[in-house]
């Protein structure tokens, strides 16, 4: 007999499925705001080391479901079908009194759909980009929730045209980092030297990411090094298994005598201590841009995964800073742009242009204030009125 996923009897209920790291942030926050409701409450199904720190009962590792693009999906497809279908019978079988899919809309809105057809409630976190590719997803995704959360200001208009109920919550994020972060005390705290350039890299928080994008990384971090020969480098890693994976690729490279400082974790410090991020696309450059940093945005994919997905693109833009300013306002250089001689030219360009980087200033803190809401309580809201309890 499976063992039970809720263990005590009379808790509020809520299962929860987050995919990657960025969905665990936002997990978590939620989860903390629910508590705070209802000491009583339990919660079950997958999640990060965040969620698991509030009390998430995880089946299986969140890494297990950090693939990313389609080729790569097709390797892991039957493992990751298995583990939705063994999860989607647990939450039949004890019926949470709410679902909540954080992200993860390929694996999550299938899920969702199955739980909805059965009587359980069910909330989705974070629209998908309808607003970038795939704009006929929208009634789909209403189809699988009785609510969509959406982190930002564009996208619920997108939903109430189409009749799907949905709340804006801003980003957690916004509401998390400073809006004027003290970069000095960050370099002082990190044992930094206060002068000479600090470049933060941020590859990914997923083995395949670092496997994609580590050694581009760290040739352009070579690059910099020869031009500007007092550059620190900061690199965070989401979690053991890429940090294993980026120390194998230095080894791999004989790169051990650049100055890269390591952190496990802790990307919004590396952010705050340095003059420019080299950045892979995704929730991360958000993180970047509210920190007030100037940015390259970059990444890399499968030949087959880079030709589909570039198909179906509605925007210019990859990177949310320029999607959500709606201009050019950081350079990205994607796919066979992506090499470290452009990427360490494109980051040097906005080490040296100071005014360029004062501007970006100014338009990163507008960004950011539009975007300040009170997150884990507004969707705290939602997820209790979906749930039908007391908020």
């Amino acid at each position: 007999m499976p063992e039970p996923l809720f263990k005590r009897s009379g808790a509020l209920k809520v299962a929860m499925v987050a995919g990657e790291a960025s969905g665990d942030l936002l997990g978590a926050h939620l989860m903390a705001a629910l508590k705070a409701r209802h000491p009583d409450i339990e919660f079950a199904g997958i999640g990060g080391p965040r969620m698991q720190a509030q009390g998430l009962y995880s089946v299986v590792p969140q890494e297990r479901l950090a693939v990313r693009g389609y080729a790569e999906v097709l390797s892991r497809l039957p493992e990751l079908l298995r583990i939705r279908a063994n999860l989607r019978d647990a939450l039949i079988a004890e019926r949470p009194d709410v679902f909540v899919g954080i992200d993860a809309p390929d694996f999550n809105l299938g899920l969702e759909k199955s739980l909805k057809k059965k009587g359980i409630r069910t909330v989705h976190y974070v629209s998908p980009s309808v607003w970038a590719w795939r704009p006929e997803r929208v009634q789909k995704i209403g189809d699988a929730a009785d609510r969509v959360l959406c982190l930002f200001p564009m996208e619920p208009p997108l939903y109430e045209k189409a009749g799907v109920p949905v709340t804006f919550v801003g980003h957690p994020l916004a509401g998390e980092i400073p809006l004027a972060p003290d970069t000095a005390a960050m370099r002082e705290q990190l044992g930094l030297p206060p002068g000479g350039p600090v470049f933060a890299l941020l590859p990914g928080s997923r083995v395949s990411e670092i496997d994609y994008l580590g050694e581009i990384f760290v040739k352009t971090a070579r690059l910099l090094h020869e031009r500007y020969p007092a550059a620190q480098f900061l690199v965070p890693l989401a979690t053991r298994a890429t940090l294993d994976a980026f120390d194998q690729m230095l080894s791999r490279l004989k790169a051990w005598d650049l100055p890269i400082r390591k952190l496990f974790g802790h990307a919004q410090m590396a952010m705050i201590a340095s003059d420019v991020v080299l950045v892979k696309s995704g929730t991360s450059t958000l993180e970047v841009a509210l920190t007030k940093k100037p940015m390259v945005i970059t990444y890399k994919l499968s030949w087959l995964t880079y030709r589909l997905v570039k198909r179906k693109l509605k925007l210019p833009w990859v990177g949310l800073p320029n999607i959500l300013l709606g201009d050019s306002v950081v350079p990205e250089l994607l796919q066979y742009d992506a090499t470290p001689e452009r990427l360490a030219e494109a980051v040097a360009a906005l080490y040296d242009d100071e005014p360029a980087r004062q501007a970006l200033t100014a338009r990163f803190t507008a960004l950011h204030r539009e975007l300040r809401q009170d997150t884990a309580e507004l969707a705290a809201d939602a997820v209790l009125q979906v749930a039908g309890v007391p908020a």
